[in-house]
């Protein structure tokens, strides 16, 4: 497998880059290549979401790449400046592929998968559960070539999607973004998504619980009465994320959201 990608432009971050990189017929995608100390991983049983001091690992730790599966996205979410690309499609599994190749490559003092952790984070541009057959295939691709990954698939719910497949190395996002039913809709308009008390049903075989993420945008979509109602806490892992400010959450007024965040630099 060769599939070429060129490299448009790069940012880079004390713990990482970010890549802006085209496909061979011109569209654009994004991957992303990170570290963080391996203490992090168990921030939850320690109570904490902070740092314990300014440093930020290396590769060995914590090696995280996130992955696009589409170039654009149909979703078009409120926040996010990926829907508003032109036009849109979807990734082969030899791009999706591609793209970690394109990192470890970057990355060549780094061994992938020889890591204390090593994960693919399909959380980039696209909705994988739009694209699921070949996300399915890149990761028989990635397990078969690379020991001891751990695939984590971002998705908004659509209805009717087959989850009897996310188990043992595979982990589940579901976006939810706010409790109220109808500022969900708003904050992810597609159509044919799985409403709250739906995604409260998802189960699946993974060695971690399911992720609900939520990009609060007011105080008010977050209601630990509903939580518990709906979100086993057995079953799920609760996230809370920051807007990064874009010129479409600008448009619809987003401002910074509830989460206060300083990006690393």
């Amino acid at each position: 497998m060769e599939v070429i990608m060129k490299e448009l432009k790069r940012k880079e971050f004390s713990n990482g880059v970010v890549y802006a990189l085209e496909t061979w017929d011109n569209y654009p995608i994004e991957v992303t290549s990170t570290h963080l100390p391996y203490y992090t991983k168990n921030c939850i049983n320690d109570h904490t979401n902070k740092l314990k001091d300014e440093g930020l690992g290396d590769y060995t730790e914590r090696y995280m790449i996130g992955v696009s599966c589409m170039s654009g996205c149909p979703v078009g979410c409120k926040f996010c400046a990926t829907g508003q690309l032109k036009k849109w499609r979807n990734l082969t599994a030899d791009e999706i592929v591609s793209q970690i190749e394109f990192v470890i490559e970057k990355n060549k003092g780094f061994k992938f998968g020889e890591a204390k952790e090593n994960k693919i984070n399909y959380t980039r541009m696209g909705e994988p559960f739009l694209n699921i057959q070949e996300v399915k295939k890149a990761i028989d691709i990635i397990d078969n070539k690379y020991p001891n990954v751990h695939h984590y698939i971002s998705t908004v719910g659509l209805k009717n999607s087959d989850f009897s497949w996310i188990k043992d190395n595979i982990t589940l996002q579901l976006s939810l973004h706010s409790l109220i039913e109808n500022k969900r809709d708003w904050l992810i308009p597609i159509k044919n998504k799985m409403s709250i008390k739906e995604l409260g049903q998802v189960k699946t075989k993974s060695h971690l619980k399911t992720t609900i993420n939520m990009t609060l945008v007011d105080k008010s979509d977050f209601d630990i009465n509903i939580i518990k109602q709906y979100f086993n806490k057995d079953d799920f892992f609760i996230k809370l994320s920051p807007i990064n400010p874009n010129s479409v959450s600008s448009e619809n007024n987003m401002g910074n959201g509830v989460i206060e965040t300083t990006n690393l630099k």
